[in-house]
């Protein structure tokens, strides 16, 4: 039976964003085995979706050389015991730490690029040298994966591609039958809805700020925060700031979900400012559930949406434009806000079904 690895900083991110890719590769008769540190999606990978689990001692956030080098020494490990017949690498940590390792054990192995994450937001000597070497890993993959043309285009000027093949996905695509178009809420305030992880990088800051802005001016909007806290990431959003918007009521926050479907029927609009993306999964979600989005206008965020169709765009890293937006958003008569949902649900139907993104992965092997 073929053994077939998936890995990723976060099991939480396997079981929502390639739960469909297990299920095919099982179905086709693959072992599946998820590597990734433990969290509250571990045990749902191995009792719901029927893959096995390794816990990785890895730390999203850290840059200190003794947890690292656990880290990989951890990975060296488990290749060299287990010797897949191939990898599937997920988020940059471990597109770089577990490409390496394959790379060195000759163990056939895919990257996939979803999004460009902290290491191309900041710069600084570190981050200049992880760039380096996540170019020398991927030169050696059988197959790169991208999911947007502005990701390809950096890695390529940057040199980080070599004579790799690559292949452009639609994200990490939506599932059209679970998520469903559903009306827009006829009761109660205008509603917004951020899903997302609760880091600065995404705009956390920004979309708190906006929220402020509505409620000073005595706008009847509703504004709501969806995603898990204690983020392992260097710019994650403490628990104790989310706190502090509550009690300002500026937002209320329901926590994290598996389920963000009752979520986003409560919303007329999704927001997502985010620094950058590859392909956010959340706004899709919103789209094939007839909702537009406002994101920002960077690589990722700005191919999720078409621009006054199905969605609108704000500056980066500004609250005020954000706000601007959103204060435009609220003034629009519900059936301009129909027609956005509408075109969004469509644009799914046609370019963003998940099969796309299954049938990719497969091919690859």
């Amino acid at each position: 039976m073929p053994l077939i690895f998936l890995t990723s900083n976060t099991s939480w991110y396997l079981y929502n964003f390639r739960r469909s890719t297990i299920q095919a590769l099982r179905e086709q008769g693959n072992r599946v085995i998820c590597l990734s540190p433990p969290d509250d999606f571990s045990q749902r990978l191995v009792d719901e979706l029927g893959a096995e689990h390794i816990a990785l001692p890895l730390d999203g956030k850290s840059t200190g050389a003794v947890q690292e080098l656990r880290s990989l020494r951890f990975i060296w490990a488990v290749m060299r015991r287990y010797r897949p017949d191939f990898v599937f690498n997920f988020t940059v940590k471990m597109n770089i730490y577990c490409g390496l390792v394959c790379a060195l054990q000759k163990v056939p192995f895919a990257n996939n690029i979803s999004g460009l994450g902290t290491a191309f937001i900041h710069d600084s000597w570190l981050f200049r040298r992880v760039r380096q070497v996540y170019g020398l890993v991927n030169r050696r993959a059988r197959r790169l994966f991208f999911q947007n043309e502005e990701d390809l285009s950096v890695f390529r000027d940057k040199g980080l591609l070599g004579d790799t093949p690559y292949t452009l996905l639609p994200g990490s695509g939506v599932d059209l039958q679970r998520f469903q178009a559903s009306p827009l809420p006829e009761d109660g305030p205008f509603t917004f809805i951020m899903i997302a992880r609760l880091l600065g990088d995404k705009g956390v800051r920004e979309y708190a700020d906006a929220c402020r802005q509505l409620k000073a001016e005595g706008l009847d909007v509703r504004c709501l925060l969806v995603g898990p806290l204690g983020v392992s990431n260097r710019t994650a959003i403490s628990e104790e700031e989310v706190r502090q918007w509550q009690a300002e009521g500026i937002l209320e926050y329901p926590g994290a979900t598996d389920d963000v479907r009752p979520l986003i029927e409560q919303a007329h609009v999704l927001v997502l400012p985010s620094y950058r993306e590859g392909m956010p999964r959340t706004v899709l979600e919103a789209a094939a559930m007839g909702r537009p989005a406002i994101v920002t206008d960077v690589p990722g965020c700005r191919h999720a949406i078409e621009a006054e169709v199905t969605g609108w765009l704000c500056e980066v890293r500004s609250a005020e434009s954000l706000a601007g937006v959103m204060r435009r958003v609220v003034g629009m008569d519900t059936a301009e806000l129909q027609r956005a949902g509408a075109a969004a649900r469509d644009r799914m139907e046609r370019e963003f079904s998940e099969d796309l993104v299954v049938r990719a992965y497969l091919e690859c092997l």
